[in-house]
């Protein structure tokens, strides 16, 4: 399953704060059964079933922040699209987490 890394950021805002924008840039993932999301402090992971899904919900979340009055919004995404094995981000996670550990990663 392909995962997505994406912040969106507004420039020219009449302040320092984005905290509003970026919650109705989360907004626009709400209720979407074909993706699964987590918001971090420095962007939103994705997953969804295709490449294709991930890039329409970058440009809803893009979209929203337009919408929300941004006068620019540069938008940066990441795309992690393993073809040879399963990939999740929390299996991510875990791969990393079992290596501190002194084990080996799950396969």
């Amino acid at each position: 399953m392909p995962i997505m890394e994406i912040s969106v950021v507004p420039i020219g805002t009449a302040t320092a704060s984005v905290g509003d924008y970026v919650a109705r840039a989360v907004a626009a993932l709400e209720g979407r059964d074909d993706l699964r999301w987590e918001l971090t402090a420095m962007g939103t992971i994705v997953e969804a079933g295709s490449v294709e899904r991930l890039l329409e919900a970058a440009l809803d979340l893009h979209r929203a922040v337009v919408a929300a009055g941004a006068p620019r919004v540069v938008t940066s995404i990441r795309i992690d699209d393993r073809r040879d094995a399963p990939l999740t981000a929390a299996g991510k996670v875990e791969s990393v987490r079992a290596r501190l550990r002194g084990g080996r990663a799950p396969r």
